[in-house]
């Protein structure tokens, strides 16, 4: 058999997956064995996971992760009030396919940052692209946007992503411009796309730091209304972490 030409044909087609297969297969005495028909479908079976690790790094790119995340890691022992059984379903994934919302929230260090990733993650892995963003820079840079007159073209980026993490909500109370923006970013997404929201604040206190009884009321509802609420408690994870040893 002509390895190299065959190797260099699938590399030229752009075949990367069957060719580094093709690579291992041809060195195998096992493989020597196998029908024609074993062989391709190994080969067509390399390049299909080839492709999909090539799709998953590139939305994994996109989403821009604060945290290297995965449901597998998720600390189920530390004691903060983490409901499994909600978290078990929101890991399947069915509410971003409905269109629906989580809200974490919960003091500093209880892990709200870290599980959102996870849920990112894991629907990158679920063929969903997914965006991160702390809202804080998130507008400063629709600030600067409004000024050089790329904003429409920012909005219709947040609302086209299928999961919208905004992370660290409510650090500080929104001016005018900030109101309006997140209420154009939520309506955008309401009914269409997934959002999750994390805040030191429970949303009881989400209409102070908006600062306009009509915006809170139309902020509000458009995240709250077909939410998931994971509300978190208990010490900050960073302190209960082992600390390294000298």
């Amino acid at each position: 058999m002509l390895t190299h030409p065959t190797l260099d044909q699938l590399n030229t087609l752009g075949l990367h997956g069957m060719a580094k297969a093709f690579g291992e297969l041809i060195d195998n005495d096992e493989a020597r064995g196998l029908a024609h028909a074993d062989w391709l479908a190994m080969l067509l079976d390399r390049e299909d996971v080839h492709r999909q690790d090539k799709r998953l790094g590139a939305r994994l790119r996109h989403a821009r992760l604060r945290h290297l995340a995965v449901p597998e890691d998720i600390d189920y022992r530390a004691p903060r009030g983490l409901d499994r059984g909600l978290l078990t379903a929101l890991i399947k994934g069915e509410w971003i396919k409905n269109a629906e919302n989580l809200v974490i929230t919960g003091p500093t260090g209880v892990g709200k940052s870290w599980l959102a990733c996870a849920l990112g993650h894991k629907a990158c892995r679920d063929n969903h692209s997914v965006l991160y963003v702390r809202v804080p820079k998130l507008f400063d840079d629709l600030a600067l946007a409004h000024g050089d007159g790329t904003i429409g073209r920012r909005f219709k980026s947040l609302a086209a992503v299928q999961l919208l993490i905004l992370d660290d909500w409510g650090l500080e109370p929104l001016d005018a411009q900030a109101r309006h923006d997140l209420l154009e970013i939520l309506e955008d997404r309401y009914g269409r796309r997934s959002t999750i929201i994390t805040s030191q604040l429970p949303v009881a206190a989400w209409h102070t730091v908006i600062g306009e009884a009509t915006y809170a009321d139309a902020i509000l509802d458009r995240v709250v209304h077909n939410a998931h609420r994971l509300d978190l408690s208990g010490d900050s994870l960073r302190r209960l972490a082992p600390k390294p040893v000298a």
